[in-house]
């Protein structure tokens, strides 16, 4: 019998059917990468393949970004090209809902489905209607964390859906539906199987992470032994003993993020909050309709570094918002300066089919949102530039992205997350250097020199 079985697995494998292939393409923002996620962890658990190119894919699946007019054209471009190459294509994501998918549909009459974003189910029977499924339960195998499109040892915790804001330049609540939470219990058990498979930070993203669990009144559940709330402390309660770095995306000032901070003051919590303030000016805020428009939100980021010392905050800002004048736009100069904060992102205003801001008065002309845009930028990069400056001669922690034989190897600290914030250049990794460590494994590094955005460290 010993020696039967692996002839019997060589004559399977000769017999085992050609698994059809599907190519993906899949753009926007970490939550529609979730998406991505799901619907190939499906497909691979149906037997599917991914392939790299057009000409090998029987069906092509694009997940669109539709949230502003570069985004729209990207995902225009990508499906045109799809079409061009392969002719097989399925649209899914927030171009396909809403008004939108009518420009979509116009375009590219051929396309064989059109769906909005989470519809799995409707990608999934495009392409079963496309080229059927021949799976092999012997043969396709599954990892337990599902198929994830981000390097190994990081990966994007989607703890709900959709939004109950109604923001005057977001169309997100019209594309991905009101808040809809999951419980604490599905979002830790993920959580538990992607560090079981080597994942070491765990990016908690949503577009409100601060309402989680309201939706669902807060329900609890209970995970390895103890109870959990269904909002935003249980839930980082939780992570925090899978001991990996856990960083907080998209999380609204409210005054229940101060019970946060304590988590973060320990460590159990990386001490890292992304925090779309937006603006500053109370007058702008308002024409937003930002949720936690009212609050002071300096005496609130006063009170968690009084917790927190070592917070780092991130966040987004808007210039040349209808209606934005000089003295607005002074006032959020004053604000930064006053605030400090680590990293900011600054956009210049532009509308949003469907998005009430388009008929607000006041429209800032372009070279105004421009010139506002470039002092926005040389005041924040200041800020940076010298907040960074103080880190030289610290010894902090770093989680090691990519390992260079022959240059500075790359990391990351608790105050940056990948794609959007700076690095840490390495010196002595890899296999010329005194260590040879891999990535995902976190470090200790002397910070001796630093730019605008990035620092450079040696071996502690």
């Amino acid at each position: 019998m010993a020696r039967t079985a692996p002839a019997r697995r060589r004559a399977g494998a000769a017999l085992k059917p050609a698994a059809p292939k599907v190519g993906f393409v899949s753009l926007g923002c970490p939550k529609a990468l979730v998406d991505s996620e799901r619907i190939l962890t499906q497909l691979r658990a149906e037997g599917y393949e991914t392939t790299p190119t057009y000409d090998a894919a029987d069906v092509v699946v694009v997940n669109t970004c539709g949230f502003i007019d570069d985004a729209v054209a990207e995902s225009l471009d990508a499906i045109g090209e799809a079409m061009a190459e392969n002719g097989k294509v399925v649209v899914t994501g927030c171009l396909g809902a809403g008004p939108k998918s009518q420009i979509v549909r116009d375009k590219f009459p051929d396309l064989l489905s059109i769906s909005g974003p989470q519809d799995y189910a409707s990608v999934m029977h495009a392409v079963h209607a496309a080229v059927p499924p021949a799976h092999d339960p012997f043969f396709d195998l599954l990892p337990p964390q599902g198929i994830k499109l981000t390097p190994k040892h990081y990966a994007y915790l989607k703890i709900s859906e959709g939004c109950n804001h109604k923001c005057s330049f977001c169309i997100i609540p019209s594309m991905r539906g009101r808040l809809a939470s999951r419980p604490v219990t599905e979002v830790l058990n993920e959580a538990e199987k992607l560090v079981r498979s080597g994942v070491q930070e765990l990016l908690v993203i949503s577009q409100d992470t601060s309402a989680y669990g309201a939706d669902l009144k807060y329900a609890s559940g209970k995970w390895r032994d103890k109870e959990y709330e269904t909002r935003m402390l249980g839930l980082c309660e939780g992570l925090s003993q899978l001991g990996a770095w856990v960083r907080l995306h998209y999380v609204y000032p409210y005054p229940h993020v101060d019970h946060i901070m304590p988590l973060m003051a320990e460590r159990k919590v990386l001490p890292y909050l992304d925090v779309p303030f937006q603006h500053a000016s109370p007058k702008v805020l308002k024409a937003m309709k930002r949720p936690a428009a009212a609050e002071d939100t300096l005496e609130r980021i006063r009170a968690w570094r009084t917790i927190c010392p070592d917070l780092s905050i991130r966040s987004t800002f808007i210039v040349g918002f209808p209606g934005e004048t000089e003295k607005d736009f002074e006032l959020l100069l004053d604000w930064l300066d006053e605030a400090q904060l680590d990293r900011v992102g600054c956009f210049r205003y532009s509308p949003v089919d469907g998005a009430t801001a388009n008929a607000l008065p006041g429209q800032v002309p372009d070279e105004v949102k421009e010139e506002r845009y470039h002092r926005f930028m040389e005041k924040q990069q200041a800020i940076s530039a010298a907040k960074l400056q103080n880190k030289i001669g610290q010894t902090i922690e770093v989680l090691v992205d990519e390992i260079h034989d022959d240059a500075a190897s790359v990391g990351r600290s608790w105050a940056d997350a990948p794609e959007i914030d700076g690095k840490v250049y390495i010196k002595g990794l890899g296999a010329n250097g005194k260590l040879k460590a891999m990535p995902g494994q976190r470090i200790k590094v002397k910070v001796v020199d630093a730019d605008d955005y990035d620092l450079f460290a040696t071996l502690a």
